[in-house]
């Protein structure tokens, strides 16, 4: 177990094939998260319903245990490859930075940034709504947390409306780099595939950008009527 450990960490094509698994799999995460939270849109019995039977599945503790560690080894493993490529550019005083046609240079050079600050959202986002204020109400019986309140009363001012799309757009920026060099990295990049690869970043990232930088501003506008 040490040996294969040792070897994942001294080998930087593993590491970098690692991460881009990783990172695939978050972006599912980021997709299937999206679609429950549309359910906002639906009304405050839908949402309020599903947050309810996704929290009280015994299977939903190993699911975040399982997604904790995916991101952890993700943000881990993308660390020490920044470290290294930051220790590697710094051997070279004359060294500079080459389109390598894995996306956008600018996106690329941006990944640590943006990757930072999609770290402190998480954090923030966890805060503020999932160990937020808890409110209940009753549908047919059925007691559950009112989780809609919460979204409306944390997004009734502007500020935090502003910060959630703020960190969206890095999330954007963020997966439409990761999602297309994370093909590359695992070696999918033949020539009759790269077009579509492409499109598929770019409509992933503006969908996840969009799709979740609505939610804040639907929260906004409904919750500015105050609350019961």
């Amino acid at each position: 177990m040490d040996i294969a450990l040792r070897g994942v960490l001294s080998s930087s094509v593993l590491r970098k094939q690692i991460v881009a698994l990783t990172g695939l799999l978050l972006c599912g995460f980021l997709l299937v998260h999206l679609a429950g939270n549309l359910l906002l849109f639906v009304g405050p019995e839908a949402f309020n319903i599903y947050a309810h039977r996704l929290t009280s599945t015994p299977l939903i503790y190993g699911a975040e245990v399982v997604l904790g560690l995916i991101f952890l080894v993700h943000l881990g493993l993308t660390l020490k490859l920044t470290l290294e490529n930051i220790r590697a550019r710094g051997s070279s005083p004359y060294h500079t930075k080459k389109p390598t046609g894995r996306g956008a240079t600018w996106a690329s050079s941006t990944m640590p940034y943006t990757g930072m600050i999609v770290l402190l959202f998480i954090v923030l986002h966890l805060e503020a709504l999932k160990f937020g204020p808890v409110y209940h109400v009753t549908y047919q019986d059925l007691n559950v947390r009112d989780l809609y309140r919460t979204c409306l009363e944390y997004f009734s001012t502007p500020g935090p409306v502003a910060y959630y799309v703020f960190s969206m757009v890095a999330v954007s920026f963020h997966t439409y780099h990761g999602f297309w060099s994370a093909f590359q990295s695992l070696g999918i990049h033949h020539p009759k595939y790269t077009p579509l690869i492409r499109w598929a970043s770019r409509l992933f990232a503006i969908t996840m950008g969009t799709g979740f930088s609505i939610l804040p501003v639907y929260c906004h506008l409904q919750g500015r009527g105050g609350f019961p």
